[in-house]
C-alpha cells in the first residue's frame, strides 16, 4: 500500500498542478471533493468516460426505480461523462482523486451509502473507505493489468476483499479475480454492460431522407491509417454498385480535416456534418460530430467496426448489432473479444482483412436480404445472457432496507 501511496500522490500533484496552471477551479474543487453535495444519502456511481458511462444507462434507470430513495451521485474521469450524466438530469462530478482523505470526504459528503464502480475502474482508496457494500459491475481484469497489481504486493487481494458484489464482463476477468483473492461469495455471473445497449429512439429527418439503407454502408468510429483503406474499399465496391454510398465517421471528430482531405485525395466528393451540410449527392458522407452515432446506424444495412484493422482492440459490436446491421470487422477485436467470438461461432460478422476484402464483402452483402439476415443473426446472437432484473436485484439485495 506505501508504493500505492507513493505513486497515486505523485499522479495527484501533477492532476492539481494542471489544474492550477490552467486556472480551473472548478476542476480542482471536485478533484479534491470540494463541490458542493446534495443533502440526503445517495448511491455513487462511478465510470472512467462517457462510453462506459452510456453502456450504464439501462442498469441506471433500473437502479433508480428499484430504490427512488437513493439517489445516484454520477462521478467519471472525463468532463465528457460529466456532461453525459448531467444531461440526463443528474448529480455528476469530476471523479475525486483516490487520496484517503479526499475518498473520506467524498462519501462524508455525499453521504455514500453504497459504491457502484464499472469495468476496470478499482481506486483503492475509493473502496477501503466506502461506508456501505462496494459493486463492480461489467469488471475487467486483463492479464497485463493483473501483472501490473502485483507490483503492489497484497494490495489488490485485500481491495478484491473488500467487494460485495462482482459481475466480471468475460470468464477470464472472472477467472484472474477470484486467482487474486475474490471470495467465491462475491462472484456474479459473467456480464456485459454494452449487452444491454438499447436503440436510440432519436431520428433525423433530413438524414434519413438522404440515405437509401440497402446501398449506404457505415464505418463507425474509425481511427487514423484506418480511413485510407476503407475509401480504397468504397471506391472498388462502388465499381461494382454504383449507388453505393459511404457515412464515414471518425473516432474523434477533431481529426475531421484531415479526413476530409483524405477523401478528396481519393477522388470522391464529400460533404461534411459538422459544416451542416446537405448529405444528397454526396459519395462520402463525413460524420466528423459527437453523441450522433444513435442517428447514423439506422441509415445503413452495412457496417464496418472502426479499431479493428488497427492496434487498438477495436470498438463495441453491441451497439451496431442491435440495429440488426450486418456488421463487418477486422482481426483486431481484443477489446471485445468475448462478443466477437460469439459472432463468429454464429457466422453472424464478416471479418475482412484489408480494403479488397472489405470491399469483397459489401459486394456479398449488396442485396438487402442478405443484409437483414447477417443483420439479424448478429442482433440475436448479442442478446443478454443476464436479465437487468438479476442483477438489480443482487446489488439492491445488498443495500441497507429503504428508509
Amino acid at each position: 500500500m506505501l508504493l500505492y501511496r507513493l505513486i497515486v500522490s505523485i499522479f495527484a500533484t501533477f492532476v492539481l498542478a494542471r489544474l492550477v496552471l490552467r486556472r480551473d477551479w472548478t476542476a480542482l474543487r471536485q478533484r479534491l471533493a470540494r463541490s458542493p453535495a446534495r443533502p440526503g444519502p445517495h448511491l455513487w456511481l462511478h465510470a472512467a468516460s462517457n462510453g462506459e458511462l452510456a453502456s450504464a444507462k439501462p442498469l441506471i434507470a433500473a437502479l433508480q426505480e428499484a430504490r427512488p430513495d437513493l439517489p445516484l451521485l454520477v462521478t467519471c474521469n472525463s468532463e465528457g461523462g460529466v456532461a453525459l450524466a448531467e444531461s440526463w438530469g443528474l448529480p455528476a462530478r469530476l471523479a475525486p482523486l483516490d487520496l484517503g482523505w479526499v475518498a473520506r470526504r467524498m462519501h462524508r459528503d455525499w453521504d455514500v451509502r453504497a459504491h457502484v464502480t464499472l469495468e476496470s475502474e478499482l481506486w483503492p482508496n475509493r473502496i477501503h473507505t466506502c461506508p456501505g457494500p462496494v459493486f463492480v459491475i461489467g469488471g475487467r481484469l486483463s492479464e497485463g493489468t493483473a501483472k501490473g497489481w502485483r507490483l503492489f504486493g497484497r494490495l489488490l487481494p485485500g481491495v478484491l476483499g473488500r467487494l460485495s458484489y462482482v459481475s466480471a464482463q468475460d470468464a477470464g476477468s472472472l477467472e484472474r479475480y477470484l486467482a487474486a483473492g475474490l471470495p467465491l461469495a462475491a462472484a456474479g455471473p459473467v456480464l456485459n454492460l454494452k449487452e444491454f445497449y438499447a436503440p436510440d429512439p432519436r431520428r433525423d429527418a433530413a438524414l434519413t431522407a438522404g440515405f437509401d439503407r440497402t446501398h449506404t454502408w457505415l464505418a463507425a468510429s474509425t481511427h487514423e491509417g484506418e480511413e485510407e483503406i476503407v475509401l480504397a474499399a468504397h471506391k472498388l465496391a462502388q465499381a461494382r454498385e454504383p449507388e453505393l454510398r459511404l457515412i464515414l465517421a471518425p473516432r474523434h471528430p477533431k481529426r475531421g480535416d484531415a479526413v476530409e482531405r483524405l477523401i478528396r485525395e481519393a477522388g470522391l466528393s464529400c460533404a461534411r456534418r459538422s459544416k451542416g451540410e446537405a448529405p444528397e449527392g454526396c459519395e462520402v458522407y463525413l460524420a466528423d460530430t459527437l453523441g450522433e452515432m444513435g442517428l447514423l446506424y439506422p441509415l445503413a444495412g452495412r457496417l464496418f467496426i472502426g479499431g479493428t484493422l488497427t492496434d487498438r482492440g477495436g470498438h463495441t459490436p453491441f451497439e451496431p448489432a442491435a440495429y440488426a446491421t450486418a456488421l463487418l470487422h477486422g482481426p483486431d477485436v481484443a477489446n471485445h473479444a468475448a462478443p466477437f467470438a460469439r459472432l463468429a461461432a454464429a457466422h453472424a460478422a464478416i471479418e475482412v482483412t484489408d480494403a479488397t476484402a472489405l470491399a469483397d464483402a459489401l459486394t456479398r452483402l449488396a442485396a438487402s436480404e442478405r443484409q437483414d439476415a447477417l443483420g439479424r443473426a448478429a442482433q440475436e446472437t448479442l442478446q443478454p445472457a443476464t436479465d437487468m432484473a438479476q442483477l438489480v436485484a443482487a446489488i439492491t439485495q445488498r443495500l441497507d432496507p429503504p428508509e
